[in-house]
């Protein structure tokens, strides 16, 4: 544990303290007002460099809990290509090419991405970050609400601060609707309000002219936003749920490298199945066919040899055993992982739902044609 080494300036500050103690006792309050002070800026002389230390370790640990590096890409996201190209327009271009943004031409400062779940909103935040390969600091409800008077708006204050300082970035805030909700609301606090108050200044100076810093935010309820924050974002785009063609592409990428034998046609056939489906949909349902293929090897009642592997096979021919005898072997390594067919994808389909109603989509597209642009 470090200690305060006690120098003689230390030392002199406590006496002073002591004698200040006395005169304040003595009822000699002048003078212990006096004293008083001049020990405290005594004090605070030996104790500066250890709070711009901590300090120092504070501003570090916030940047290490903030801050993601992606490795993600905009091919990963299927569809969506208005609003890949404002995300390229804000952060690649500027990079790249910085000879076009000068005078007046600036690029995007806010953007606000918006639309039903899963659609993926975060995920577009990601991938652009690692595309560009621009450090990504996010606030989240969960990280900065604090019980504690003023630490909220402290670290939102923390957070753009290190943004600036590691500019070129991009600062994330996800389920901004949580923090930025209409004033005046009835279960509106003073936490609440200074959050909000906060967030607002530091978007100011942002849009203001803040060099290569953006502010990406993502919500499923943008009709829930306060005005003031709403008109703070220069483009605020709707991520709508993936069409036919991005739906196709969704499915090879959470595929993946899996072993699989799924065709051209039958990929038209799951884009066509899943109309309605948003992304996260898509990836539940490729989870759950995936290891449909875990479910009918391991439920099979007997395996037969094919060279080194046990695979398996519908009779008692000769050589098979059970999956208790392979355990009993400790063979269990030798069992062949079969393909994933668009059979496995049929048999999970009917556990399957959208998420989204069109109810909720009636309501983006509304405010789509009020405030915003399609992406």
């Amino acid at each position: 544990m470090a200690t305060v080494s006690a120098t003689p300036s230390f030392t002199n500050a406590v006496k002073i303290l002591h004698d200040a103690t006395e005169a304040d006792r003595g009822g000699e309050l002048k003078r212990a007002y006096d004293l008083y002070m001049t020990a405290f800026e005594e004090f605070n002389k030996q104790l500066q460099p250890y709070y711009e230390s901590a300090a120092a370790i504070e501003k570090k640990l916030n940047l290490e809990s903030t801050t993601e590096f992606s490795g993600g890409k905009l091919d990963d996201v299927g569809g969506l290509g208005v609003c890949k190209e404002v995300l390229k327009e804000a952060t690649i271009w500027p990079k790249k090419y910085p000879q076009f943004f000068t005078g007046n031409r600036k690029p995007w400062r806010a953007v606000l991405l918006y639309g039903p779940p899963g659609s993926g909103k975060t995920l577009l935040a990601k991938a652009i970050a690692g595309e560009a390969e621009l450090p990504l600091f996010s606030i989240s409800p969960s990280d900065i609400v604090s019980k504690w008077m003023g630490d909220s708006e402290k670290q939102v204050k923390n957070i753009f601060q290190v943004a600036r300082e590691n500019a070129p970035s991009i600062v994330f805030i996800d389920e901004i609707d949580s923090l930025c909700g209409q004033r005046g609301e009835i279960n509106e606090n003073e936490a609440s309000r200074r959050i909000k108050s906060e967030l607002l200044i530091h978007m100011q100076e942002v849009c203001d002219g803040v060099k290569n810093v953006l502010i990406l935010a993502a919500t499923n309820t943008p009709f829930a936003l306060d005005q003031a924050i709403r008109r703070r974002f220069d483009k605020r785009i709707y991520v709508r749920l993936p069409r036919k063609e991005a739906r196709k592409h969704i499915f090879k990428v959470w595929i993946g490298k899996t072993r699989n034998t799924i065709s051209e046609e039958e990929f038209e056939d799951l884009a066509n199945d899943t109309r309605g489906f948003s992304g996260s949909d898509i990836f539940y349902f490729v989870k759950d066919a995936l290891y449909e293929v875990v479910r009918a090897t391991l439920t099979t009642n007997l395996f037969e040899r094919s060279g080194e592997k046990w695979v398996p096979c519908q009779g008692n021919e000769e050589g098979s055993a059970s999956l208790r005898k392979i355990d009993e072997r400790g063979e269990n390594s030798k069992i062949k992982v079969p393909r994933c067919t668009a059979a496995h994808f049929k048999k999970v389909r009917e556990n399957q739902k959208a998420t989204v109603t069109k109810d909720d989509l009636e309501k983006f597209d509304d405010f789509t044609k009020e405030f915003g642009i399609y992406g």
